[in-house]
């Protein structure tokens, strides 16, 4: 399934895109229940899906810590490898437990920048079948106000559907 994958001519509409894309994460991953196989394959086939996407990956809550994420995941160049709760666009997601849709993550106060040629940023908080947050899904562009409702809405979508079940 995953080789049929690369082959698919994606819609341009950008929520016909994360439809189409929705559709295939969830025919992929059906039946598999290890949770960084799911994670893994998620990162992958947004990376591949859209092309504003600079950096997509997991951040997972460190289970010895609790206030703290760790990098799982991802496609991209290096991430950083631990963020503290309440700490950037990632630790406010998992502090708030709500997405956080960033214009411009320069303005954003005490923004970490893994990568400088990050502009602008979507945090999306991931939650098991409890509602207990297991990660955040954290996905970078180059390109300044990049993200918006449409990519908000899918995305929360897929990972309710992926995660929470």
């Amino acid at each position: 399934m995953a080789e049929a994958f690369n082959e698919i001519v994606l819609p341009s509409v950008r929520a016909e895109r994360y439809a189409a894309v929705a559709a295939e994460i969830a025919a992929v991953l059906d039946g598999e229940p290890n949770l960084t196989a799911r994670m893994a394959t998620v990162a992958s086939m947004l990376a591949a899906s859209f092309d504003h996407y600079f950096w997509t990956g997991f951040y997972v809550v460190d289970p010895a810590k609790g206030d703290e994420l760790v990098v799982g995941p991802y496609q991209g160049t290096l991430g950083c490898l631990r963020i503290a709760f309440g700490r950037g666009v990632c630790g406010a997601a998992a502090a708030t437990r709500e997405t956080q849709v960033v214009a411009d993550v320069h303005a954003f106060p005490g923004h970490i920048a893994c990568d400088s040629r990050s502009a602008s940023e979507i945090v999306v908080p991931v939650f098991d079948a409890g509602g207990g947050l297991i990660a955040v899904l954290d996905v970078d562009s180059e390109q300044p106000a990049a993200f918006d409702g449409t990519d908000r809405l899918w995305l929360e979508k897929i990972l309710a559907e992926t995660f929470a079940r």
